[in-house]
């Protein structure tokens, strides 16, 4: 680490070690449930930045993603209170704060779709789309059984989200490793980076699923009929096909209308009023927002916003960047900091754990076999597709705020697992993809030099 970096290292830390010893105020203490005080909200988010930005550059130096040293500095700030440091505790349960992580998160979405080529996803191979179906349908049903052996207290509608939380792939990690292996051109990279998009879609449909099946059930006492099922399967399809096609209609329209005004930043403007509209709509038909922030990154074209650049104006995705580095990171960190870790002095919580983990790898492991073109590494595809970092998180998330007959699906103790899932997975993912690309090099030179002799 050089001297520079060190220094600013240092900075952070005592800056994080000065937040941490320095007493929350009174309004905290005195359990404000109106919302915190200004300064209270002010001095998380010192804590929530400070300890994102320390965990992140710490785990980069090891070649692991930022999102992992968030999760693990959250972990730390939400048990300080084993070591007698309760100053902070509101952190995890303070409303506003919630509020904060939760647009974050809806931000995050929006920046994948506006990263997601619509164009490609409609064009992705049968090859990409038979990955994607196999890597959402094995590790939701190994989810499920996992959580059905392992906690067979708990009623279905938590193993149905177990089985959920594990369709979905974060391509993030697997694209850097690809690219720092010189692997991004090959087919094998093309099919997982295509699969990952249309994994994405389908586990944002799974989740509205089961999610609308969790609240449907909870409203009437008893398990939707089939029909009922049926309906919201439609709803969550009709409304992502929908949004897109409407969208893409709209939009256009919107920007030009925008562009004619004389007010300054109305690019951003006007992408934040399409992507909360969008997340409000998703809502209010029963959906997560982040399904509807999606949607509208999906739709959102650069051609649309031709004219804002021609008068000297940044991209959309240029312009949300620093809206994302503020919020994402206390999202991440929110989310370790409700993680108790003396729920891990429970052997079953860590038996569920290590279970759910492998039915992770192995479900995502199998969707290698969807590759039906002839001399292609399937191992690599199919460990290509095992991290769940931050799209696991996400559906985590949203387990954590739906509730069935007053009591939340994901327990403080199935978080736990969860979040152990995601970092395991997260960090799985680059070793043994540089392992399995080794061999596959290997494999091929053999090959080639068999053929010339």
């Amino acid at each position: 680490m050089s001297r520079l970096h060190l220094r600013k290292a240092t900075l952070l830390f005592i800056l994080l070690a000065a937040c941490i010893l320095y007493p929350a105020p009174a309004s905290a203490a005195a359990g404000n449930t109106g919302g915190a005080e200004v300064a209270q909200i002010l001095l998380a988010l010192v804590i929530l930045l400070v300890a994102a930005k320390l965990g992140g550059s710490f785990v980069v130096r090891v070649g692991q993603p930022a999102v992992l040293g968030e999760l693990v500095f959250g972990i730390i700030i939400g048990n300080l209170h084993l070591l007698g440091i309760n100053s902070f505790e509101f952190i995890k349960t303070d409303e506003t704060v919630r509020i904060l992580s939760e647009i974050g998160v809806t931000l995050l979405l929006f920046q994948v779709g506006l990263e997601s080529d619509l164009g490609k996803l409609m064009q992705v191979g049968t090859s990409s789309l038979l990955v994607a179906t196999i890597g959402v349908v094995c590790p939701f049903a190994l989810g499920f059984i996992a959580s059905s052996a392992f906690m067979p207290h708990e009623s279905i509608y938590v193993h149905l989200f177990v089985g959920a939380t594990l369709c979905a792939t974060s391509v993030g990690v697997t694209a850097r490793v690809l690219m720092d292996l010189g692997w991004l051109k090959t087919t094998e990279a093309r099919i997982i980076l295509g699969a990952a998009v249309v994994d994405d879609v389908q586990g944002l449909i799974i989740l509205a699923v089961v999610s609308g099946i969790i609240r449907a059930a909870s409203a009437g006492g008893q398990a939707p009929s089939t029909w009922a099922i049926i309906w919201i399967i439609a709803k969550a399809s009709l409304f992502l096909a929908g949004a897109v096609v409407i969208g893409r209609w709209i939009a256009p329209k919107v920007f030009h209308i925008a562009s004619r005004l004389s007010a300054s930043d109305l690019l951003l403007t006007t992408a934040l009023a399409i992507c909360f509209s969008f997340a409000y709509l998703a809502s209010w038909i029963g959906l997560a927002p982040i399904v509807g922030a999606f949607a509208a990154g999906l739709i959102l074209d650069e051609v649309h916003w031709r004219s804002f650049r021609e008068r000297g104006e940044h991209s959309v995705e240029e312009l949300i960047k620093p809206l994302t580095a503020f919020l994402v990171p206390v999202f991440f960190v929110v989310m370790g900091a409700r993680v108790e870790l003396k729920s891990f002095a429970h052997v079953e919580v860590l038996g569920l754990a290590g279970v759910v983990t492998l039915a992770a790898i192995l479900g995502k492991l199998a969707c290698g076999i969807g590759a039906i073109q002839k001399g292609l590494d399937r191992l690599s595809i199919g460990i290509g597709m095992i991290p769940r970092a931050e799209v696991g998180l996400i559906f985590a998330s949203i387990g954590t705020r739906l509730r069935l007959h007053g009591e939340p699906v994901v327990s403080q103790s199935t978080l736990s697992v969860m979040i152990i899932m995601v970092i395991l997975t997260t960090l799985i993912t680059p070793i043994g993809l540089k392992w399995s690309i080794a061999r596959s090099t290997r494999k091929k030179v053999k090959t080639e030099v068999a053929s010339q002799k």
